[in-house]
């Protein structure tokens, strides 16, 4: 029996919504991960085995190492289809806002979503949700957003509409946001969830397969070019810094999903307990961090660069050169150390 955390409340005021909606459009954040995608599918085809309509529409293309899942053909890329996703928000009687806290994350499709008169729901595990929607589900003490959701079904009576393909998107969401359950894992009510997928027929080593082995020799070479070339140690600081520039990515032809799980490496190394890692974007630097014990990576993200997340799981952005981003990034990551070696004695 999972404990009960979602406010029953919001659950009834979700269930009124559901009852007298029939077009429902599933968005999730710029540069989606597995989390932002397994959640989005996994709702999408419960809602769908219910009798809605239902889209998933993404700012971006989803990773290449995620297309395996159920339902992933059909999601609507709104850089590539906007006119049709425009009009899908517009024509929506419910939009739900997945794996996100603030507007800003979905990018361009941001401006769509405000101006459609739909009721709103989010349904997420960041810290600090703002408020740009009429039902707020937020649970930062959840490791992952596909966990939330599995809860929210049963919640709404729906368990028995997953089926297996609800249930993998589910597990891959909970897996990736996770690191295959190596961090923010701790919670007995995530294995209980993962029995329940299980009893639905999953197969997770397959799913693992799927998402952490599926290399192309343009992938492998790019992830050995990086730790070969690009791998920086502060010994001082018992840190680690990853950085790839677009030239060094399309050289290999990068495709999203091609770096998935690189800055989890250097925390194999037993004296490291942070590793970040830098990825140009065409117009901003990606960054992601990790971490091992008590050293919050989210508090560096929050503060500095535009994101946040969980203690030993974070992201955000950085508007400006590969150059600058390690500069900022080397003046402010030593104070941090500090405070958190001076507390630990």
């Amino acid at each position: 029996m999972l404990n009960r955390i979602v406010d029953e409340n919001k659950i009834k005021e979700l269930r009124k919504l559901l009852e007298v909606t029939e077009k429902i459009v599933i968005t999730c954040h710029v540069g989606p991960d597995g989390d932002a995608i397994g959640s989005s599918l996994g709702l999408a085809i419960v809602l769908n085995a219910i009798g809605k309509s239902v889209k998933v529409v993404i700012p971006d293309l989803p990773p290449r190492n995620l297309m395996f899942l159920p339902g992933a053909k059909e999601i609507v890329n709104y850089g590539r289809y906007k006119d049709f996703a425009d009009s899908l928000l517009r024509d929506a009687d419910l939009i739900f806002a997945l794996d996100y806290n603030e507007l800003n994350r979905i990018d361009r499709v941001a401006e769509a979503f405000a101006a459609s008169k739909a009721p709103k729901v989010m349904i997420d595990h960041h810290l600090a949700p703002a408020d740009f929607v009429d039902v707020k589900i937020s649970h930062p003490e959840v490791s992952s957003t596909a966990m939330l959701v599995f809860r929210v079904l049963c919640r709404l009576e729906l368990f028995p509409y997953i089926d297996k393909n609800a249930a993998t998107c589910i597990y891959t969401g909970m897996m990736t946001d996770t690191g295959n359950f190596s961090y923010n894992s701790n919670d007995p009510d995530l294995y209980i969830v993962i029995s329940e997928l299980l009893k639905k027929g999953i197969n997770k080593d397959a799913i693992y397969s799927n998402v952490y082995n599926s290399n192309t020799p343009d992938r492998l070479r790019l992830n050995g070019y990086a730790l070969d070339k690009k791998f920086k140690i502060y010994d001082n600081l018992n840190g680690a810094l990853i950085t790839l520039s677009r030239d060094e990515l399309n050289a290999y032809n990068y495709q999203k999903g091609d770096t998935e799980s690189l800055v989890n490496k250097p925390l194999s190394i037993p004296e490291i307990f942070f590793s970040f890692f830098f990825r140009e974007e065409n117009d901003y630097i990606k960054i992601s961090a990790r971490s091992k014990g008590e050293f919050a990576v989210n508090k560096i993200c929050e503060e500095h660069f535009n994101g946040g997340g969980h203690k030993n799981a974070a992201g955000g952005e950085f508007f400006g050169s590969m150059d600058d981003a390690v500069l900022k990034f080397e003046n402010v990551i030593e104070d941090y150390v500090k405070q958190f070696l001076d507390n630990k004695c």
